[in-house]
């Protein structure tokens, strides 16, 4: 982490495109600030959009604005987060959920710096800084033509990779009492520390939902706990538990093996919740949406499958 902190100042320092993958709970939001933060825009506005949070139709509108009357329900004309963000650093959440189409019209104003609002053909021009963040492979979405390979080089000018929380379990111990310090800050007496036993059962833990996973558990354990020291015994059900029944993984395909893993631990954890979209987005780290939208590509590919065998 101390070599990607160094890296991103010499990121900051420029102008261009920057890509931030990892996977979720990992800190992209974080990269991007730090990057805005130390940048020559720091004193210019950073905005944020999530690309799978909104319809292609809204997202158009939010990135490019629109003008009164371009479509049902536009009372009034709007600038779109381009303009509004202008001289200063745009960052585009999820990119990879972002419909071809519209992804089109991004790569053109990444590129020349112009656009033009929905419902209208007047060109407009805005000098912003774009980071794209995803917890998708790109370059495989590209072979699938889900994601346009312009595009791909286009954002991929400055790529940041952030380490799941698995490969540096070292960590733990300097996030967990920065976590326990911001919680108790201003609350009064509460617990300070996790008991030996408590810490080693978080280093062996393998953190599926990453730093955002660790985050709940010390405000869970920092709520539920009574006295000075978080014992193993009280976050026991909510590490051990889960580390036995949603990693035990089916078959794995060679190529294929961290694809398969991420599906099998996301059906277990539906499972576990009875199906229940938002608490096992929850407890995986990641958005509704995103839930969604995997399990949405997974019935496309299974239909795809069963009209293959169908001609054969």
């Amino acid at each position: 982490m101390q070599s990607l902190r160094e890296e991103l100042s010499q990121i900051a320092a420029s102008h261009a495109t920057v890509l931030v993958s990892g996977e979720s709970g990992t800190g992209k939001e974080l990269v991007a600030l730090f990057i805005h933060a130390h940048s020559p825009r720091a004193d210019r506005p950073m905005l944020c959009l999530n690309c799978a949070a909104l319809s292609s139709n809204l997202l158009e509108s939010e990135l490019f604005g629109h003008e009164r009357g371009a479509f049902t329900g536009a009372d009034r004309t709007r600038k779109g987060r381009f303009e509004l963000a202008d001289g200063g650093t745009l960052l585009l959440d999820e990119i990879s959920e972002m419909a071809l189409p519209l992804q089109a019209k991004l790569l053109r104003v990444l590129q020349e710096g112009e656009f033009e609002r929905v419902g209208s053909s007047v060109t407009r021009r805005a000098n912003v800084r774009a980071i794209a963040t995803t917890n998708r492979n790109l370059k495989e979405w590209v072979a699938k033509r889900r994601f346009r390979e312009d595009l791909f080089y286009r954002l991929n000018v400055l790529p940041v990779s952030v380490a799941p929380l698995r490969e540096r379990i070292e960590d733990v111990a300097e996030l967990v009492t920065y976590f326990i310090g911001r919680s108790v800050a201003g609350q009064g007496p509460k617990p300070l520390q996790f008991s030996p036993q408590a810490m080693k059962l978080l280093r062996e833990y393998h953190w599926p939902g990453n730093v955002r996973e660790l985050e709940n558990v010390c405000e869970r354990a920092l709520t539920l706990c009574e006295g000075n020291t978080i014992s193993a015994e009280v976050i026991e059900p909510w590490l051990r538990s889960e580390a036995r029944t949603l990693t035990e993984f089916g078959p794995l395909r060679e190529g294929r093996m961290l694809q398969d893993m991420e599906r099998q631990l996301i059906e277990k954890t539906l499972t576990r919740y009875n199906g229940h979209r938002a608490k096992s987005a929850k407890a995986l780290g990641m958005g509704v949406r995103t839930l969604g939208l995997k399990i949405k590509q997974w019935r496309e590919e299974a239909a795809a499958t069963q009209s293959a065998m169908a001609v054969l």
